[in-house]
């Protein structure tokens, strides 16, 4: 399988992994003990392992260790790290304007990404944007919007969701440790209900739309909502994907009761899984789109994006924010949107869907650990159990981080019952560094299978 001849590209790290130090080395451990002095225990982190620099899927520690990126900061750096071009535009940007305020007086690259995301978010119809900082800055603003226009205050969002860490979106966030332990008390109004899950609940995704449509009816009452929030592909969930006709079910149960159908794409959109948006390989067209991670190459920026007579709901000054749109961020998003074209980057998230079901996609058989594989694209979870079940294994998931960071490749945690690996490696990676990762991950994965 391999990359598109037609794309050439240069990295500034050679794509390959290197341990030369024990890890975290002797200036990661320097580091930690200054962060411990300085800042906030809340701010967690799942490797003490401190970064320098990085290009393509290759991140370089403070003591020179090459390591292989198997996290994108969550799903940021789909594109890969410090694209060139991302960075020049960036900079030439900087070097110009840094901020006035698009609310107070405008510039064109906020219009310009407002054009591209009518472009390449799903839908044949008239759309409007709203540029703000962040994921969950985005979904507090759909959740203002869809209320705005319907007029409701309920808000559904599904099992195993993660929508934010702000107090909306937290309260819209499934599982309570570590997001919401002690946080509270949350705005009302918001709702969970059971989605579709096929490894744990093993429905169809009628049946599992028809279990999510009754439990809205006997608990909340279709006409009260707002808005139904779903991850087409759950990300901090554990890569839950619904089953084949669930989504529809859900989109045409929303239009059929007047509910503003949203698609949250912040960790799945922007070409992460082969698609510019995942809800793409649904074939459901949603009524709002959150965009971010992704969309800026590592800058910050997030949107709102939907049908012009919903985001046009809210009054003149009713949305908006200090840094929102920032001309830099924007620039770097122009930029991202090129790259992903030019360089033909969904294609190349096909590829590694490819390389991926052919590298790993027989672990479930191989090791009695794994319970399931799934992923679509560069969006990858392997689901841990106790061997010989299914009930979740979060100790196999705890040996087989440490392992692997402690071995120069970057995993991540995710699932309600901290027990799936989380595999979301830029688009640009190698087959060999897949082969790679996927080989010292196995040396856990066998240890926790015996």
């Amino acid at each position: 399988m391999p990359r598109d001849s037609s794309v050439t590209r240069d990295f500034s790290v050679p794509q390959s992994r290197s341990v030369v130090t024990p890890l975290p080395g002797p200036r990661s451990v320097e580091l930690q003990q200054r962060r411990e002095a300085s800042v906030s225990r809340g701010a967690g982190t799942l490797a003490n392992i401190y970064m320098d620099h990085a290009s393509g899927a290759i991140l370089v520690d403070v003591d020179g260790n090459r390591l292989i990126d198997l996290g994108c900061g969550i799903g940021v750096t789909t594109i890969g790290h410090a694209h060139p071009a991302v960075a020049a535009a960036a900079f030439e940007q900087a070097s110009r304007l840094t901020h006035t305020l698009f609310t107070v007086t405008p510039y064109e690259n906020y219009v310009r990404v407002a054009e591209k995301l009518a472009q390449v978010t799903p839908g044949e119809f008239e759309k409007h944007s709203i540029l703000v900082n962040s994921g969950a800055e985005a979904v507090e603003n759909a959740v203002k919007i869809a209320r705005k226009h319907t007029g409701r205050r309920a808000i559904v969002s599904l099992e195993h969701a993660f929508h934010g860490r702000t107090n909306l979106t937290m309260a819209m966030t499934y599982r309570p440790w570590p997001e919401r332990a002690g946080m509270g008390p949350f705005p009302g109004e918001l709702y969970s209900v059971p989605g579709s899950y096929p490894f744990k609940d093993g429905l169809s995704g009628e049946e599992a739309a028809a279990r999510t449509i009754d439990y809205i009816q006997t608990h909340i009452g279709a006409t009260e909502i707002a808005a139904f929030f779903v991850e087409p592909i759950q990300g901090d969930g554990g890569i839950v994907i619904p089953a084949d006709g669930y989504l529809n079910r859900i989109a045409e149960f929303c239009r059929e009761n007047g509910i503003v159908f949203v698609a949250d794409e912040i960790q799945a959109g922007m070409a992460r899984t082969g698609a510019w948006y995942s809800i793409e390989h649904f074939g459901v067209v949603p009524d709002l789109v959150t965009s971010a991670k992704g969309i800026a190459g590592g800058f910050p920026l997030a949107a709102v994006t939907g049908r012009a007579e919903i985001m046009d709901a809210v009054q003149p000054g009713g949305i908006g924010g200090t840094f929102g749109g920032n001309p830099v961020s924007t620039a770097a998003a122009l930029a991202t949107f090129d790259v992903i074209e030019s360089e033909n980057l969904i294609a190349e998230a096909q590829r590694v869907e490819r390389a991926m079901q052919a590298r790993i996609g027989d672990w479930a058989e191989r090791f009695g650990v794994v319970g399931d594989v799934r992923g679509k694209g560069a969006m990858w979870g392997v689901e841990l159990v106790v061997p010989g079940t299914r009930r979740p294994n979060p100790e196999a998931l705890t040996g087989i981080l440490r392992h692997a960071t402690s071995n120069g490749v970057i995993v991540l945690d995710a699932g309600s019952w901290d027990s799936v690996l989380r595999i979301m490696p830029s688009v640009v990676i190698s087959e060999e560094l897949i082969d790679d990762a996927a080989s010292v991950i196995e040396v856990a994965l066998a240890a926790q299978s015996a």
